[in-house]
């Protein structure tokens, strides 16, 4: 049976995913070096700079999804499995550019997938159970998608796929959510709902949100801290707390 392994238990502030020294060069040019990065729980870190900067890679590398050239990521929160890239996926959601739905399956059958660890292959070969559905189409619903949960991926827009994958990655409901510009499709009023969304879970359920933002309302709204990186400068990350008034 493929299913996940007991979560461990994580509270606000615990370390999630830690970069010690990480670079990582490209051709002949490093994009990033000796970046040290702590992302806790309880958090909305925002990667901010120029296109062809590195955001995107940078959260490829935190994913696992590029080797580094330099340094490494772990999961601290793994206890004994830190440094174990497999048992840590499974505590990922991830919103990429490429957004990974299956065309020829309608939309709430792509969210159901967020889940598809949970099951065995044969539980999955007769439906995922009812309760899960329901909690599937809510986030549906909730991004305004619920009249067209039945519909093929493939007969949607851009917009409304993005929207697919956010409602994938909520339903799946990780430890860390790792997104890049996952709003980028969607008009301003949603896009504020959505990454809310997120912040919230991280500030109310010890969640951990990296997130790929061009928008510096966004980034000053719903981001705690924000890593900026500057092109030509593989070492000029700065990383800076968001000031707000309160409330």
């Amino acid at each position: 049976m493929n299913q996940l392994e007991e979560s461990p238990v994580i509270r606000s502030g615990d370390v999630l995913i830690e970069a010690h020294d990480l670079g990582l060069k490209q051709a002949d040019r490093w994009l990033f070096r000796k970046l040290n990065i702590e992302l806790r729980a309880g958090e909305f870190l925002a990667l901010a700079g120029p296109s062809g900067v590195g955001k995107t890679s940078l959260l490829h590398t935190l994913a696992g999804l590029r080797v580094p050239t330099e340094g490494k990521v772990s999961f601290p929160f793994l206890g004994p499995n830190s440094g174990k890239l497999d048992h840590a996926r499974q505590h990922l959601g991830i919103i990429f550019q490429d957004l990974l739905l299956t065309s020829n399956s309608t939309l709430l059958q792509n969210v159901l997938c967020g889940r598809l660890k949970n099951h065995s292959s044969l539980t999955t070969f007769f439906g995922f159970p009812v309760e899960e559905e329901a909690e599937a189409l809510a986030f549906l619903e909730n991004l305004d998608l619920g009249p067209l949960a039945g519909k093929w991926v493939a007969e949607t827009s851009r917009g409304e796929q993005q929207r697919v994958a956010i409602a994938r990655a909520l339903h799946q409901a990780p430890a860390i959510y790792l997104a890049d510009e996952p709003v980028s499709s969607l008009d301003e009023n949603l896009a504020d709902r959505v990454l809310g969304k997120f912040a919230n879970q991280a500030r109310d359920e010890a969640k951990a949100v990296c997130c790929v933002l061009h928008d510096p309302r966004q980034v000053e709204r719903f981001a705690d801290r924000v890593l900026e990186m500057e092109y030509g400068d593989p070492q000029g990350c700065n990383i800076r707390a968001i000031e707000r008034e309160a409330s």
